[in-house]
């Protein structure tokens, strides 16, 4: 309830301050008498689409925190951790990036994410049911795996999409929305007087329909991005200790109970069927293990 309520309370904050740097730029009135202003629309589009993925990114590691109740390592009280901290330590350099903050957060599910808002300034969490779950070299290829996104700067590139596809999300919906209303209006004698119902409800449901779409060429991405990680958790732990580590998750079988912020962050995802399939934001198990096997002998590469 609490991640729920959480995640709840953040976006209507963003909707907030967004509704109030739309309102002072003037970029909130892109219908009237006179028909559609597309410049203005484009604006409204962009400062909601972008400006709310970016705002949820640069806070990103504190509602990760918050709403999983992750407890960074300042001072190691055990060797546990201890050894978290020079294995992310070492990998971060091995990596090329700064040492992102440790966490350790309280769940039974054997899972972990990375976050923030650039490379040099991310969170890895681990949970403790993988620390009590998993050997050492697997647990190490798991946090390989974790760096490896962060190098990689796939929370950054995963908002730009992110970001992109709301923007012409809401365009698009805004223009079906108008067309939808202009054309009923015309079958009356009254002139145009600016959006009504049919404006209000077509573009609400085009919206809902067009964020479906949306999720669909997000969740691609971040399958593509997990090859990548994995790769990259090759490259710094051990091919072998990577293929160990996956393999472990595929023989425990638990969906992934992370925060909807978190999700696609996590070291594994949920299982799907289907046409459901589409909207995973991880490949199966089954696939990022062969993948590893049959590039046996390549170079793992950080950056995209």
């Amino acid at each position: 309830m609490k991640r729920i309520v959480l995640f709840v309370l953040t976006n209507l904050a963003i909707m907030v301050v967004l509704g109030i740097t739309v309102s002072v730029l003037g970029v909130g009135r892109f219908i009237s008498q006179a028909g559609l202003d597309l410049t203005s629309l484009f604006a409204f589009a962009a400062i909601f689409g972008m400006g709310g993925s970016f705002l949820s990114l640069a806070i990103s590691k504190w509602v990760a925190k918050m709403s999983t109740g992750a407890q960074v390592i300042e001072q190691p009280r055990n060797q546990a951790e201890a050894w978290l901290l020079e294995t992310v330590q070492r990998q971060a350099r091995q990596a090329g990036i700064k040492m992102p903050e440790v966490a350790i957060y309280d769940s039974p599910e054997p899972n972990a994410f990375a976050t923030g808002p650039s490379r040099n300034n991310a969170l890895v969490a681990v949970s403790t049911g993988l620390l009590h779950s998993m050997r050492e070299d697997e647990v190490e290829a798991v946090l390989a795996h974790e760096v490896s996104h962060v190098a990689n700067g796939d929370m950054v590139t995963l908002a730009l999409i992110q970001g992109v596809v709301n923007t012409f999300v809401i365009m698009i919906a805004k223009i079906v929305g108008y067309a939808v209303d202009r054309f009923l209006s015309s079958n009356s004698d009254e002139e145009y007087q600016g959006p009504g119902i049919a404006y209000w409800v077509t573009s609400i449901a085009a919206e809902i329909l067009l964020g479906f779409l949306a999720t669909m060429i997000v969740m691609w991405f971040s399958r593509r991005r997990e090859f990548r990680a994995d790769a990259g958790g090759a490259g710094l732990a051990g091919r072998s200790k990577m293929i160990a580590a996956l393999e472990r998750l595929r023989a425990m079988q638990e969906p992934s109970h992370l925060p909807s912020q978190m999700a696609a962050f996590g070291i594994k995802g949920g299982a799907a069927s289907g046409l459901m399939k589409l909207f995973l934001s991880h490949p199966p198990l089954e696939e990022r293990i062969a993948a590893l096997r049959a590039s046996a002998g390549r170079n793992p590469v950080f950056q995209d």
